[in-house]
């Protein structure tokens, strides 16, 4: 198999950076002649277009004897279109100097572009052709296939993986958050050509779609290509409804026995949605609490303190059709009893206690002050605009970040910590075998502190 896009990924390694403030982003609004809308950050000091694009309709709307199909769509789309076989596609993207490559995950479908401007009409072209003919060639898809079923087989043997899907299952029941986004080996064998064309067909639409570009283009430009690219796909997407997820709400724990020296821990329950007016207070306190690496409670009282876990961390995880409050430990098979009892007491110590003057203000200025490395690449820009875009945030949403976090008060953290953190209602997901008693303490000590970023998205 020819190595995708090794020459366009040397060429771009030294035009990638480009630091600028958050606040210094000018977004526009581009609508072309056709009605396609996208996100425009022109940028003249690095001669490369970066393009995200994001279309509702990823993993969660496999069909159930079909899991995995939007991951195997990911991986097929540059494996020939139109008139050009695999290596023929691949030979011309090459020779564009363009760097195409998809993802999915439970919400949506991603498109990555990224090309030298002078090369910009034909890596465009390239994903045209992409998206409106996909061959699918039988050599291709069983080609594909058989490396998704290798990671599929590789997935059973990793605790994390296993100890991810135990807990999703345990939080969401039957709904498909809960599938394997990858598949099964039953469901990945038995996807076709005509699956993958029909996905292709229902997925990618106008009226789903979210565009960020970053680059030497001008408004006009890009109206213009934007309906080269995109005008020819159709108006509607045709999905599969995902229903809402009946979030678990009470105490639950799973524990899968495996031969491993050390246990990996889940922990959680309900979270809240991005649209919920909590949203940014519950993410400071996440800061505080288990998101801020070597500055969170979690960290300091169960690791650097006691020495019971090797990594810690706690995540703020909203869905299109669900929010959960996830959290991860890994520790030795004898401490995992004893870690949980503790993450309890942090959890309850918060929810009842709320957080300090200084802890507030600590948590303010570091998030507030890192922002702008969400921003200090074309890539990380043109995701973060499409990312606003999903969560209809607002084209100003940039601008006002900050403030929203400079507003939040002690009290909007207790409130929201009540709402939250729920100690005696955790659902636990354990692999490993763990020794679940409680034994004593061992005797805190002080541990090497270093300021670290917040380990979930949030934007």
């Amino acid at each position: 198999m020819m190595m995708k896009h090794a020459f366009a990924a040397a060429s771009f390694a030294f035009l990638a950076l480009v630091a600028r403030p958050a606040h210094a982003l000018d977004i526009e609004r581009v609508v072309s002649p056709g009605g396609i809308e996208a996100w425009l950050v022109e940028e003249y000091e690095v001669p490369v277009v970066t393009m995200e694009v994001s279309w509702a309709g990823g993993a969660a709307s496999d069909p159930a004897n079909k899991l995995g199909l939007a991951n195997m769509v990911s991986g097929l789309l540059d494996e020939g279109a139109g008139d050009m076989d695999s290596e023929a596609y691949q030979r011309r993207l090459e020779a564009s100097n363009a760097s195409l490559s998809y993802s999915e995950d439970s919400d949506y479908f991603n498109a990555h572009l990224k090309t030298l401007a002078e090369n910009r009409d034909e890596a465009f072209a390239l994903l045209q052709v992409a998206l409106a003919a996909p061959r699918f060639d039988r050599p291709a898809v069983e080609r594909v296939r058989a490396q998704i079923q290798s990671n599929v087989a590789r997935n059973q043997t990793d605790p994390e993986w296993i100890a991810t899907q135990a807990w999703f299952k345990a939080m969401l029941g039957k709904h498909p958050y809960a599938r394997p986004s990858e598949g099964t080996p039953k469901t990945v064998a038995a996807i076709t050509p005509a699956d993958l064309k029909a996905y292709v067909r229902r997925t990618f639409a106008r009226d789903n779609m979210k565009i960020g570009i970053v680059g030497p283009i001008t408004p006009a430009e890009l109206g213009k290509l934007l309906d080269k690219t995109f005008g020819d796909l159709p108006a509607q997407a045709k999905l599969a409804p995902v229903p809402d997820a009946q979030v678990r709400s009470n105490a639950k724990t799973v524990v899968i026995k495996q031969p491993f020296p050390q246990s990996v821990v889940l922990f959680g329950g309900k979270g809240l949605k991005r649209a919920d007016p909590d949203f940014v207070p519950a993410y400071v306190m996440n800061y505080m609490l288990g998101g801020g690496g070597f500055s969170s409670r979690l960290t300091n009282e169960v690791r650097e303190k006691r020495g019971l876990a090797y990594s810690i961390g706690t995540y703020l995880y909203p869905m299109r059709h669900a929010a959960l409050y996830l959290g991860q430990v890994g520790t030795k098979n004898a401490s995992v009893g004893t870690s949980l009892s503790l993450i309890r007491a942090e959890f309850a110590r918060m929810a009842d206690g709320g957080v300090s003057d200084k802890e507030l203000a600590d948590a303010k200025t570091y998030l507030t002050g890192s922002y702008p490395l969400r921003f200090d690449s074309n890539s990380k820009i043109a995701g973060e605009l499409v990312a606003i875009q999903e969560e209809n945030l607002g084209i100003d949403y940039v601008a006002r970040r900050n403030s929203l976090i400079d507003a939040v008060t002690r009290d909007d953290i207790a409130r929201t910590a009540r709402r939250l953190l729920h100690a005696d209602a955790l659902v636990v997901a354990i692999v490993g075998e763990p020794d679940m008693s409680e034994k004593p303490l061992p005797p805190a000590r002080e541990g090497a502190s270093a300021p670290t970023g917040p380990n979930e998205a949030f934007h």
